[in-house]
């Protein structure tokens, strides 16, 4: 959109049916593990590594801009030369950057949506947006320089995207080195800019899919809930006692869902 290079990984059959991964704030495109996978069986799966992320570049900003998120989104489906016909999944602040996708080029390319544990606005006051008690605790170290204030930050989230299970220690030392490896700047300006999807939610001519958990300290499961009462065409799937990173937490219910909701599409 704005001269910056967005890197991304496709996977998958080549004829089948395109499914956008978007990953949240602070992550990358390793974020999707074993439930990525899985869905590449299925799915031509583009998974994105958004502007300051990853290996994509890391504009100094630009990062308040819905036009610059939606057209990142844009020039990858165009890459790909996917017209119609994509399911676009954004999880967590990627929920955010498909609502900006979304505003600004409409439904032509989709076919169909999925929020999971995600909002689709950002902002103080801005309805839909509330952040949980893990993300108000982790700020405003989370933006720091020092590496030791920032990975007392992060600390702040626990076992918030793999669950309690044991065995997701792996997971979560991932997504915890993700994180570390956003550059701080980039962790902070995301959180500083103001956007009301509500519109766009109301307007939306495809079907959405809402996968949260009620337990989830990052995202509040009622900013899924505000998503699935604005917008018209909606399943939703609530996990009883889950937390923010459904794919990791419970990745086989995770691709089930998904694959179903897929499937489902005309």
């Amino acid at each position: 959109m704005d001269g910056v290079g967005i890197v991304y990984r496709v996977s998958g059959p080549e004829g089948g049916r395109v499914l956008v991964l978007l990953h949240g704030w602070a992550g990358n495109l390793r974020n999707w593990g074993r439930a990525g996978e899985e869905l590449a069986q299925r799915y031509r799966v583009i998974a994105v590594d958004l502007r300051g992320h990853g290996y994509s570049d890391a504009p100094e900003g630009g990062y308040d801009e819905p036009e610059n998120w939606a057209g990142d989104v844009a020039a990858v489906l165009a890459a790909e030369g996917v017209e119609t016909g994509a399911v676009l999944l954004g999880w967590s602040y990627g929920g955010i950057v498909m609502s900006d996708y979304l505003a600004v080029n409409g439904t032509g390319a989709v076919a169909g949506v999925v929020y999971c544990g995600s909002q689709a606005g950002i902002g103080r006051g801005v309805p839909g947006a509330e952040p949980g008690p893990a993300m108000q605790q982790a700020i405003p170290d989370v933006f720091e320089e020092s590496a030791g204030r920032a990975m007392r930050g992060f600390a702040a989230f626990g076992n918030a995207n793999t669950g309690a299970a044991r065995d997701k220690g792996g997971d979560a030392q991932r997504l915890f080195g993700g994180s570390l490896s956003t550059p701080p700047r980039v962790r902070k300006a995301l959180f500083y800019r103001t956007v009301d999807n509500t519109a766009m939610l109301r307007a939306l001519d495809v079907p959405v899919l809402v996968l949260h958990g009620t337990a989830d300290p990052v995202v509040p499961v009622e900013n899924g809930r505000y998503i699935a009462e604005a917008a018209s065409d909606v399943r939703t799937s609530y996990w009883e006692g889950a937390q923010h990173g459904l794919f990791i937490e419970d990745p086989d219910r995770f691709v089930a869902e998904v694959g179903e909701f897929i499937e489902s599409l005309e």
